[in-house]
């Protein structure tokens, strides 16, 4: 009992800031569901003066968001944006992050800090020197263009959190198998790999919301082009150039939620098991 009493302050503070942390998402989740004119009248707490009375929620924004023009043919382009965009770094960064951790060649601690520097440079500063290359090679409005340009953006987080588990897995295996005759191609199919999945499920999860919520980089690269505008550049022309519809825009994001939500919770075990890694020893 007592020791129970020496964790409620904690549990508490814990609570206090799960409900702080979900607010956000609660009133926007409340203000997809209400009308325009009830939006611009009140906020999203008034509905709990009357909780229960449902004729102040509507599915209206949801219908108009879901059966607008293109809105399909979006959530298709941000899979095939998303998806190439997510694989590509991930088997590139473990390839190299195996190689930095125990294959031993000149310049390696030099090649990663150099790797470790590049999270630091503002993507920004790259747009218009990539985008002009891109128009020089045709690349421009392209998918192909969007998956190079995540691919380099996600490189280096892949590689520093990669390399860091990785160069943690014991030794011992290592040199076991080694001594047995595998090569580096084996050993890394068959004991990086798979020991190291939960880094790779985490940085997975984090490439996956990044490109998936992108709406920067699709916008210079891709140009705006309808036929291959993600749902975040569809979901930002529905809402109106002057923010007329952001009612809209309530809807729409618990829309674009569906897809990452399921990702995440496919990962979830491997995630929280990267997130864990090397948090206890023994």
């Amino acid at each position: 009992m007592p020791r129970l009493l020496q964790k409620l302050p904690v549990h508490i503070a814990l609570v206090i800031i799960s409900i702080l942390w979900t607010l956000p998402s609660v009133g926007l989740l409340i203000g997809s569901l209400r009308s325009r004119e009830a939006l611009l009248a009140s906020g999203w707490w008034t509905v709990f003066q009357h909780p229960f009375d449902f004729t102040q929620y509507s599915l209206e924004n949801y219908v108009t968001v879901l059966t607008a023009e293109g809105m399909g043919q979006a959530f298709l382009n941000s899979l095939t944006l998303t998806i190439p965009a997510t694989v590509i770094p991930i088997a590139i960064a473990t390839f190299a992050a195996y190689a930095l951790a125990w294959m031993k060649f000149p310049g390696r601690q030099l090649l990663f800090i150099t790797v470790v520097a590049l999270l630091v440079v503002p993507l920004q500063m790259t747009f218009i020197p990539i985008l002009r290359a891109y128009r020089d090679l045709g690349l421009a409005g392209t998918f192909l263009a969007v998956w190079l340009a995540h691919t380099g953006y996600g490189m280096p987080l892949g590689i520093y959190l990669l390399r860091n588990y990785i160069g943690a897995l014991p030794r011992d295996l290592i040199e076991a198998a080694a001594v047995d005759g595998a090569s580096h191609l084996r050993i890394f199919t068959r004991l990086i790999v798979p020991l190291s999945m939960p880094a790779i499920a985490s940085f997975a999860v984090f490439q996956f919301l990044w490109v998936w919520n992108d709406l920067l980089v699709a916008l210079v690269y891709l140009g705006g082009t309808p036929d291959v505008a993600p749902v975040t550049l569809r979901l930002t022309n529905l809402v109106g150039s002057r923010g007329q519809d952001w009612h809209l825009l309530t809807a729409g994001a618990f829309v674009s939620m569906v897809v990452p939500l399921g990702v995440f919770f496919a990962l979830q075990r491997y995630f929280v098991r990267g997130l864990l890694a090397g948090s206890v020893k023994g």
